[in-house]
């Protein structure tokens, strides 16, 4: 039996994540303490008490799901044989398989957070959720509302089949929207989000980062992890600190990762952080697995 461990990314945030894992383990405790301390701010106040308006600003949003993720994880004595974030749980895959230390990790997750919200104000951008129709249907619809809008607009995250989220301006998503339901979506429609997230209206938050992820320490990991921007594994220390640069421009390729995953044996998938999201997406995506989590 082969076990890959995923990692959530944005979205799966809610207030009071965290509190009971704290009051009750503290080996996790530890490392929020120990984030705290690192960030010169209470992110364990944002995260227990709220308010949500607050948790739900990205530069504060990413940090809080990382922290909950790998103060989880560091509690488990596991030993993964392959590991895969969704998009800001790449980082948190990357601390669980031995890459990158919880220190480094937090410092690069909380700057991303602020980059992207940013990229969000300076080159204003939206997404929205795609529902009922094939990947390739959806590509389509994205390529003709850019023709038609002048707006580019992507599939931005392939989440399992027949769910997909577009990204990209304004104009372009709602001309997106517009044509996915004429085109037979069960349901297409914008999300409240701050920003064009992996689009190439992100491209100030590529370029801020850059300079911080070329002096990331990056060791090799004890376990292959699948990066988002590929959908394949890697162990070079060098082609996960360009993945993570090209994931901020680039889709979310969770549906390729989970098949490739399964296709290397992988037959149980276990969640770790808040919420139940990938465990749903493992669900609609492959057959005959075996899937659990932590929150």
């Amino acid at each position: 039996m082969s076990t890959a461990y995923l990692f959530p990314g944005q979205g799966s945030q809610f207030v009071g994540m965290g509190k009971e894992l704290y009051e009750s383990n503290p080996e996790a405790a530890e490392y929020f303490d120990r984030a705290d301390s690192i960030l010169g701010f209470s992110l364990k106040e944002i995260m227990f008490d709220g308010p949500e308006e607050k948790l739900k600003q990205t530069e504060y949003t990413q940090p809080a799901i990382f922290l909950h993720s790998v103060a989880l994880y560091k509690t488990l004595n596991a030993t993964p044989d392959m590991v895969a974030g969704h998009s800001l749980g790449e980082f948190s895959a990357l601390v669980a398989c031995g890459a990158v230390s919880f220190e480094d990790a937090l410092r690069i997750v909380r700057r991303r957070g602020e980059l992207m919200q940013q990229a969000g104000e300076q080159n204003p951008g939206t997404m929205a959720a795609v529902i009922g129709m094939d990947d390739d249907a959806v590509e389509k619809v994205c390529a003709e509302a850019s023709e038609v809008s002048g707006k580019e607009v992507i599939a931005a995250n392939y989440n399992c089949p027949g769910q997909l989220v577009i990204s990209g301006y304004k104009e372009g998503v709602e001309k997106a929207v517009e044509l996915a339901k004429e085109n037979g979506a069960r349901l297409a429609k914008l999300l409240p989000v701050s920003g064009a997230f992996h689009s190439t209206l992100m491209q100030p938050a590529y370029d801020g980062l850059k300079e911080q992820l070329e002096q990331l320490e990056i060791n090799e990991p004890n376990c292959p992890i699948y990066s988002n921007f590929t959908a394949e594994p890697t162990t070079d220390p060098e082609q996960i600190r360009s993945n993570l640069l090209n994931q901020l421009l680039n889709p979310v390729r969770w549906t390729q990762t989970l098949n490739n995953m399964s296709e290397k044996g992988a037959d149980a998938f276990i969640e770790v952080g808040p919420g139940k999201v990938l465990q749903g997406l493992v669900k609609r995506t492959l057959k005959n697995v075996e899937i659990s989590g932590h929150q």
